[in-house]
């Protein structure tokens, strides 16, 4: 076993230790929410949302809103277990749900925490290197890890997707692919990565990797943009790749990837990240400026069909001046609702906002630190 793989042991066991007799239980904070008028929920009863918190802070923490008591549980996960230290670790940078399982994944913490989706309660850890996000096809989760330290070098080595299996909860396979890579979608059979190379600025990465699912091999890398970060699906078949430029020189921007693996378009507009509600591909980007020492804001709407920008500003009622640092965005498909995270100064508790999908805000309430992720569930947490 070499030197990480022990690293890596160690803090899978330290996130298994109980805590001593005298270690107090945290209690969710609990806040009353008045949504306004009663929306049709279908099935979603509620979502999960995972506050990354600041790197080397080890406070990542798991929020839940319940949609039929309108309100907003904060950090659930202590007393939902006693058992396991208090913290999910440190950075929770991405979270969804398979099965009966919750996963989140923590970057810094070099794992993924398994829970109960009915309960929140700990299963299982599955250690994977700098892992940064997930995805599920068939039976297995996809894992995208920078395999190398927290540590930026031109050296860093080329990254990889962790294959494991849902059922065991263990990594059956790896698939080296670019250098630091980030989100997947699956399209026909296809796992496609965006590749960063953010360890190796400034050289950065500019591919997308395209791994075949049935030999889970890379059969080809898109060349895009360089320093690569999202990707969303459409409904045409086309993938949204958002590149987050070199913050200073080279601008952000949105590319879009056809069925043809081929690049088809560019948008000419930021992009930080991404949700999507019929044929409106909402788009907020924060793009940091060395230069300037500052974040340029946008809120942008893109017609999937016409592959044209709409929209300019989203959010149509002023709340987008109160909004500090945009960093997380979700759409509830069934009550039409659009959810817009603020990081702030990324040390204090986050806001969470909630608007209609013209603009208009409904609720908003204080999370954890560095809000980031949210996941719709159709299981009431019990």
């Amino acid at each position: 076993m070499n030197k990480a793989s022990i690293l890596i042991a160690i803090i899978a066991l330290s996130f298994a230790a109980c805590r001593t007799d005298d270690e107090p239980i945290l209690q969710p904070d609990v806040t009353q929410l008045d949504t306004g008028e009663p929306v049709d929920t279908g099935e979603i009863k509620g979502f999960f949302l995972l506050n990354e918190a600041n790197m080397g802070s080890n406070k990542a923490s798991l929020d839940y809103f319940d949609y039929e008591l309108k309100r907003y549980y904060g950090n659930i996960f202590p007393s939902r277990n006693p058992n396991v230290v208090k913290e999910l670790g440190d950075v929770g940078n991405d979270i969804q749900i398979y099965g009966s399982k919750l996963y989140a994944v923590i970057n810094c913490s070099h794992l993924i925490e398994v829970m109960d989706v009915n309960t929140a309660r700990h299963q299982a850890v599955i250690s994977v290197p700098n892992c940064r996000y997930i995805v599920f096809n068939r039976g297995y989760a996809y894992v995208s890890s920078y395999a190398g330290p927290v540590l930026i070098d031109p050296n860093a080595r080329l990254g990889y997707i962790a294959k494991i299996d849902t059922a065991t909860l263990k990594v059956v396979a790896e698939c080296t692919v670019g250098y630091q890579p980030e989100e997947m979608v699956i399209r026909d059979g296809k796992l496609y990565v965006a590749n960063s190379g953010g360890y190796r600025v400034p050289n950065y990465d500019n591919t997308v990797s395209v791994i075949d699912l049935n030999t889970f091999t890379e059969t080809k890398k898109i060349v895009v943009g360089i320093n690569l970060h999202r990707l969303k699906l459409d409904n045409y078949g086309n993938i949204y790749v958002s590149s987050r430029g070199d913050y200073n020189k080279v601008r952000s921007n949105t590319y879009l990837i056809n069925s043809s693996d081929m690049v088809s378009n560019i948008l000419n507009i930021p992009s930080s990240n991404m949700a999507l509600c019929g044929d409106s591909m909402y788009v907020y980007s924060a793009e940091w400026n060395h230069a300037s020492g500052k974040n340029t804001i946008s809120y942008s709407i893109v017609n999937t069909q016409s592959k044209r920008v709409i929209s300019r500003n989203f959010i149509t009622d002023g709340t987008d001046k109160q909004i500090k640092v945009p960093y997380g965005i979700a759409i509830n498909r069934q009550t039409r609702e659009l959810f817009v995270t603020d990081a702030k100064d990324y040390i204090s508790p986050g806001t969470l906002y909630c608007f209609t999908l013209d603009g208009k805000k409904k609720w908003e309430v204080t999370t954890g630190d560095i809000p980031a992720h949210i996941v719709f569930t159709r299981k009431k947490l019990q």
